[in-house]
């Protein structure tokens, strides 16, 4: 579920139709200026420019791909593409995908459904019991390593390609091979048990005979099912009615979106007032419900009752439905299914995170494919000293399977099993609390991050909203003012509750009379903020809940009968946090929101008074429409208003004229502010009637519902009363900005990708020094078509060193014409900020990235609507936050604040990948020692294909006598975390990639050749008389200088390293006792074995030690002059 939910799916060509459109029409008017479009080079062809603008990225492309295709590319990789298609064919023939249909679903009448609908089973299991063994068997040798091992192994079975005993191939392989299958049995055997857990929750369904208990995964479409309090919703229903009096009831979200305030549902009018639960069943009703689509935020149907005369229509939105896998937080509901299975909107938003596959295992790899080369090479170069002679060829197949040890099957195996001791050690540190590790498989892609993109709200903020400015027009009130309101808003109660008891209930009569007779005459200070402050305490989709009373029935009665609205129990809940802010500012200064459900809501005024207001109408706020309305009627007076408040760009063409509204908008946005503005509109019956029955008509059509209904509205929406403007203030996480320095030290890009408006955004990267005090801002004007974007990226390349701000639209625009320009320029800004991003275009900027850089990204975010972003970076951080656990769940890392990230790649980050580096060097270099023996042996013995070691000797090196030393390289570290974490420059030459670089790798061959042949060539020279002597001596050997050569790499030694060599050591003397076909004992324990095998020891390894020694004096790493 953790991996689920793009939060705001792309809608069909919503935004793109203007740009092509604009684009179209600007081309004649460019040609007029060809210098200007000239002065930036192209990388798109003139014949791309000629032809339409939705074919840009194609036709030359697709040119240059039809020319390719020859045998050569048939033979590089085409033949992949072609298996691939032909696969994605077959896959698709035998999985055709069911049309998504819209449906009418009757009542508790689930046997009246046209079309046969999914199961409601949840399934999250990869493999059943038939695709299991050969699911998990395909994984583990679509690798080139583990598939290599495959042949070597199979080709045992075959008598003239035998070398030595089948176990020293199988056993390891099937070690491997074991515990991945046992790692994934267990896996699929927990998610079978969580499946078989959730489809087994019994739910009450209502049936003719009265109610029967149910599985989830029995449920059907047309059923009708209870749900209690605290209970999940087993499938997307249509919510019919509730034990809440109110009508309605809260559900939590966040295992759907990530946002963890609670949402209000309404239920269905017509099944709502119905007198009884079993009425449901006497009716003849159903509910037309569009087709299953991805997003979560919107939903269209009617409700239709047949029975009556005329028939009942009831148009249903996204507020009527109760979707899979959030929970009842209120009541109890009683709702019809209408979606089960995988049509329902958590399933159908479940992304597959990719495999993510780390840097360091891809350069291992092509270093494997190198070794495999040399291999084959060796191979070949021994048969043709042979002379070709007899059947060489299976000669050949034999010395490739006695030079198989060149790559060792141990380095998958060491380094899994390193990835999970990183994982451990960064989980255990006291510095970090409460850090997961999600994804073992990548913990050195902390170390070589080249672009951080993080998200704003919550992330680098705390997404804890403080009221802290209100702005009149004439006046401004901060938050050390805030007395000054409170005094005018007691003030303005306290002369209406003296006036006559006729108009005493009513808050807001004299200034109301004021504006409706005369509304240019000017009002004084304190009838404006009264007329603000009565504003923001009703325009909004805030509930007071009081948590105190054990039952809820208990707690609605005692609400309407005794007022008993103390403010210790009374919690605000709604989406935003904003809104909360606002209602908790508003009864701060003496205005207090009481009491709401879905028709009314009551204020508390400074004297303790209750104004009563009936909601007529509210517009909840969409990422479309940036703003929120809502229409009330005042009980005492019947006055009808019109309050809204929105973002300033919304809002700037709805209220009527002013001059300050922009330049103040600015002003709160330098400071860091969020802005909304808020305004009033009074209606008459009249009015209001009208626009009531042309909203309920457009709310009720089928075709183009949101367009129709937006039209209605915006009707109303003309020569508004400016009232207001609010600046609400998003605080900074603790040590933000010691944290962004560090990460900047580091040569990490910083790039901050946020929903939020573009001057919150730019202050807020200010505010957090993301952009130095001394560096220039660019922002990007605004863009809409090819010549507009190509004139604004020409500016932008005359600037040097300034950060870039650019807004979702302008990005999109710049992508289609010039992406690889864009991208260009943008990589070399020190920072840059991206503000009004959706989530898929966070996630579209991260793959750009990726494709254009080809260095490492990280994303970080808290958010459902960052989660799209954080998987398809190369790792993934998530921050648990107020918006719940979705980005935690879905990350490959998750912290508990913004700060934990420079421990985490500073120091843990360094320490994996130089461990890593050292430990697939090193287990290269135990492989590559041991072939050069063989091959030294074989050219020597008339290049026959005879193994030196054989039997346990093999397995033996491998495993017990080397594996503890060459695995405590896990321990070392080469920089102290404090200095790490004091310099952070040095992370800069973890990104160059020089700890594991063909460089490196031929230094280890080189020395591997060395004591390869040092070790062989002495034993040789020293042996007597008998072979086994040989063995002896080169075998002994090996070992000691194997655990001197660990004691060498080493840099900072750990007690545990120490014990380790011991170990090995001590293993391998009392074997010796037990080794009697490999070893004379008699020959061991003399002391002529011991000088010749000492002296082999020297020569291999004290070279070594002088030239590291010297280079350590004449050319230290940078890490060692600080150390040092």
């Amino acid at each position: 579920m953790a991996d689920s939910i793009p939060l705001n799916p792309v809608r069909k060509n919503s935004k793109r139709n203007p740009y092509y459109n604009s684009a179209r029409r600007s081309r004649y008017s460019l040609e007029d200026e060809p210098s200007n479009l000239d002065e930036m080079p192209l990388m798109m062809s003139e014949e791309g420019f000629e032809n339409d603008e939705s074919d840009y990225q194609t036709l030359p492309r697709a040119r240059v791909n039809q020319r390719q295709r020859g045998l050569g590319w048939f033979l590089l990789g085409g033949w992949k593409v072609l298996c691939g298609s032909c696969c994605d064919c077959l896959a698709h023939v035998f999985r055709r995908k069911k049309e998504l249909k819209a449906r009418t679903v009757w009542l508790g009448c689930p046997e009246k459904c046209e079309e046969k609908y999914p199961k409601n089973g949840i399934k999250n299991q990869k493999y059943n019991i038939f695709t299991f063994v050969p699911g998990v068997l395909y994984q583990q040798f679509k690798f080139f390593l583990n598939l290599y091992f495959l042949v070597v192994a199979c080709s045992q079975f075959v008598p003239s390609l035998k070398i030595g005993y089948l176990y020293t191939y199988w056993a390891p392989l099937g070690f491997v091979l074991a515990v991945t299958v046992v790692r994934e049995a267990v896996d699929e055997a927990r998610r079978y048990q969580r499946d078989k857990e959730m489809n087994s929750q019994l739910y009450s369904k209502l049936t003719v005979r009265g109610k029967i208990q149910v599985k989830s995964s029995d449920i059907q479409v047309g059923d009708l099912i209870i749900v209690e309090k605290n209970q999940r919703i087993p499938a997307d229903m249509i919510f019919l009615r509730t034990s809440e009096k109110t009508g309605s009831c809260f559900i939590r979200t966040d295992q759907l979106d990530g946002e963890t305030d609670w949402k209000l549902k309404v239920a269905v009018g017509c099944t709502q007032r119905l007198p009884a639960v079993g009425d449901l069943f006497s009716i003849s009703a159903y509910v037309y419900a569009q087709r299953p689509q991805l997003d979560i935020h919107s939903f269209e149907g009617n409700f239709t009752r047949e029975d009556t005369d005329p028939q009942i229509h009831e148009s249903l939105s996204i507020e009527n439905t109760l979707w899979a896998s959030t929970v009842v937080a209120s009541g109890t509901v009683i709702g019809v299914v209408i979606y089960t299975g995988k049509e329902t909107r958590s399933v159908l938003n479940t992304s597959y995170a990719k495999n993510k596959v780390g840097l360091l295992d891809l350069e291992l790899n092509r270093l494997t494919k190198a070794l495999f080369l040399a291999q084959v090479v060796l191979s070949v170069v021994m048969v043709a000293l042979q002379g070709f002679v007899g059947p060489w060829f299976r000669n050949l197949f034999r010395f490739i399977v006695l030079f198989s040890y060149i790559i060792p099957i141990s380095l998958r195996v060491n380094l899994d099993m390193g990835k999970s001791a990183y994982g451990w050690m960064i989980m255990k540190d006291e510095n970090i609390p409460g850090t997961v590790v999600r994804t073992s498989t990548i913990p050195e892609e902390l170390g070589r991050l080249v672009y951080l993109l993080t998200d704003k709200t919550g992330t680098l903020t705390q997404n804890e909203m403080i009221f802290k400015r209100l702005h009149l027009g004439t006046v401004s009130y901060g938050t050390d003012t805030m007395d000054e309101i409170q005094s005018h808003i007691i003030q303005s109660y306290a002369q209406v509750s003296s006036q006559p008891s006729n108009s005493s209930t009513s808050g807001s009569t004299p200034s109301r009379k004021t504006q409706t007779s005369a509304p240019k005459v000017r009002k004084s200070v304190s009838s404006r903020i009264h007329e603000a402050v009565k504003a923001i305490a009703l325009c909004h989709n805030v509930t007071p809940v009081y948590e105190s009373h054990t039952s809820v029935n208990g707690e609605t009665e005692s609400a309407e009968a005794d007022q008993d609205f103390s403010d210790d129990n009374r919690t605000y809940q709604a989406s935003s946090p904003d809104e909360v802010a606002l209602v908790r500012w508003t009864e701060s200064v003496g205005l207090t929101l009481v009491n709401r459900d879905l028709t009314s809501l009551q204020l508390k005024t400074p004297s303790g008074q209750i104004l009563s207001y009936h909601i007529l109408q509210i517009f909840p706020f969409t990422s479309e429409s940036k703003r929120m309305g809502i229409i009330v009627r005042e009980e005492s007076t019947g006055d009808i208003t019109f309050y809204m408040k929105g973002a300033d760009v919304a809002m700037a063409s709805i209220v009527q004229y002013n001059d300050w509204l922009e330049e103040e908008c600015g002003n709160m946005a330098r400071e860091g502010l969020r802005t909304l503005v808020v305004a009033k509109k009074s209606l008459s019956e009249e009015q209001y009637q009208d626009f009531e029955n042309r909203y309920n008509q457009a709310k009720l059509s089928i075709h183009d519902r949101t367009l129709k209904v937006a039209a209605v509205v915006e009707s109303l929406e003309r020569e508004m009363e400016l009232l207001c403007l609010t600046g609400v203030e998003d605080q900074l996480q603790a040590d933000v900005r010691p944290t962004l320095e560090l990460l900047r030290n580091a040569g990490i890009k910083i790039w901050m990708l946020t929903g939020d408006k573009l001057e919150t955004a730019t202050c807020i990267a200010k505010s957090s020094h993301l952009v130095s005090r001394n560096q220039d801002i660019h922002v990007f004007r605004p863009v809409s078509n090819r010549g507009e974007a190509h004139l604004e990226l020409n500016a932008f390349r005359r600037k040097h060193d300034c950060a870039l701000v650019i807004s979702g639209d302008s990005l999109e625009v710049c992508l289609r014409y010039y992406e690889h320009e864009f991208v260009e320029l943008a990589c070399q800004c020190p920072a840059v900020v991206c503000c009004r991003c959706s989530p898929t275009q966070k996630a579209h900027i991260v793959t750009l990235l990726q494709q254009h850089t080809a260095n490492r990204t990280c994303a970080i975010g808290d958010g459902g609507n960052d989660v799209s972003m954080i998987q398809a970076a190369h790792c993934g951080i998530g921050i648990e936050g107020k918006e719940g656990k979705q980005a935690s769940l879905a990350a490959d890392f998750s912290i508990t604040q913004f700060k934990h990230i420079g421990r985490l790649l500073m120091v843990h980050g360094r320490n994996s990948y130089k461990r890593s580096a050292a430990l697939g060097q090193f287990v290269m270099h135990r492989g590559m020692i041991i072939s050069t023996m063989q091959a030294v042996f074989s050219s020597i013995f008339f290049f026959a294909s005879v193994p030196l070691y054989q039997g346990f000797l093999m397995v033996g090196y491998a495993t017990i006598y080397t594996m503890f030393p060459v695995f405590s390289l896990v321990l070392d570290q080469d920089v102290k975390p404090e200095m790490a974490l004091l310099y952070p420059e040095l992370y800069k030459d973890l990104t160059k990639g020089r700890s594991l670089s063909f460089k490196t790798f031929l230094i280890w061959v080189l020395i591997s050749i060395y004591q390869g042949g040092i070790l062989m060539y002495g034993a040789m020279l020293l042996f007597e008389s008998e072979f086994v002597h040989v063995v002896a001596i080169s075998f002994t050997a090996l070992i000691l200088t194997e655990l001197l050569m660990v004691a060498l790499t080493i840099r900072t030694w750990h007690w545990l390293m120490v014990v380790a060599e011991f170990f090995s050591l001590g293993c391998y003397l009392a074997s010796l006792a037990f080794l009697n076909e490999y070893f004379d004992l008699s020959f061991i324990t003399t002391w002529p074995f011991l000088w010749k095998v000492s002296a082999i020891t020297l020569v291999s390894c004290l070279p070594l030690y002088i030239i590291k020694y010297l280079k350590r004096k004449f050319s230290p790493p940078s890490y060692s002059k600080l150390s040092s």
